[in-house]
């Protein structure tokens, strides 16, 4: 016992450490929670509240916004709605509506007052083409020498250039389709201002009556009048004017003389050159074997000859 009352007295503490501290992230997490769940349900809600053509409005708004902005239309303000908006300022429920006064006019055309314009301006150039040509005439002098052979006058089909032949000056060989330099030197000024209007033209050869022997059987003045013609295409291009711009070529013997009064005069040998108006080309691109003639009495008659081929 008295060994027991010397043992030393041990005390044992026991020291308890707390846990740390979370601090308030929790709360943050916990009130973005709150607040997405908040949205959801309102979400819920106003989708529940809304009508059927409200909804595919709203989905016809997000699809093309732009088209509804600008003209109007299915959107979102469609019909009333429960929330404010959509119309015209934000007080008002009734669907959206394009901005501006403006009236889209139904436009008329007169087609016929345009047809008469087009005809009226057609007209005016060949005018003007006319005038070119004469002033061109009238400056060279070499051109000045043969201008009684150049006749230039409107008609029905549009600007006519008839180059006759005279006595002492013909436009061609004696029997040939062979052009004089001068004739060419003509066609070669004719070429270059023909290529400022934007009409085609036609060409005519034109013999007088005097025929070919064995010409019936042979080589006669409906083959003559259609060489001289293509002659007279070649010269043409080759003065400058486009090729394109040839839509026929013809050869009339003497079916339409210039002097109906003496078939032999040398005027009835003739090349003329049509600057077709509008209707005289298509006239000429949907006719089916006829061709329009203007003559001295403007006549329209069918030509029943041998029709030139256009070569290159």
């Amino acid at each position: 016992m008295a060994d027991e009352g010397l043992r030393p007295i041990i005390v044992k503490r026991i020291k308890k450490n707390a846990g740390a501290h979370h601090g308030g992230a929790w709360k943050i997490a916990y009130a973005d929670f709150v607040t997405a769940m908040m949205a959801f349900f309102l979400l819920m809600w106003l989708l529940g509240s809304t009508s059927k053509g409200d909804l595919n409005g709203i989905a016809e708004y997000f699809q093309t916004p732009l088209k509804v902005a600008m003209s109007g239309g299915s959107g979102s303000g469609d019909s009333s709605s429960v929330i404010p908006g959509g119309g015209r300022d934000l007080t008002r429920k009734d669907g959206q509506q394009k901005k501006g006064d403006d009236v889209q006019k139904k436009k008329s055309y007169d087609l016929k007052a345009a047809q008469a314009e087009l005809e009226r301006a057609e007209a005016s150039r060949l005018k003007t083409l006319k005038t070119r040509i004469e002033g061109a005439i009238d400056g060279n002098p070499t051109l000045r020498l043969y201008k009684k052979q150049l006749l230039l006058d409107i008609t029905s089909e549009g600007l006519r250039v008839q180059i006759v032949d005279e006595q002492n000056r013909p436009m061609f060989a004696l029997a040939k389709a062979e052009l004089q330099p001068y004739t060419k030197e003509i066609l070669h000024e004719i070429g270059v201002a023909l290529n400022d209007v934007p009409n085609r033209i036609s060409i005519s050869g034109h013999t007088d009556s005097a025929s070919y022997s064995n010409g019936d059987k042979g080589y006669s003045n409906w083959e003559l009048s259609a060489d001289r013609g293509n002659a007279c295409r070649r010269e043409l291009v080759a003065g400058g004017m486009s090729e394109a711009k040839v839509l026929r070529v013809v050869g009339l013997s003497s079916a339409v003389l210039f002097d109906e009064q003496d078939p032999l005069n040398p005027v009835n040998r003739r090349i003329s050159i049509i600057v077709m108006n509008k209707k005289a080309e298509e006239s000429a691109v949907n006719d089916a074997g006829t061709v329009a003639v203007s003559g001295e009495s403007e006549i329209r008659q069918e030509v029943v000859g041998a029709v030139g081929a256009i070569k290159k």
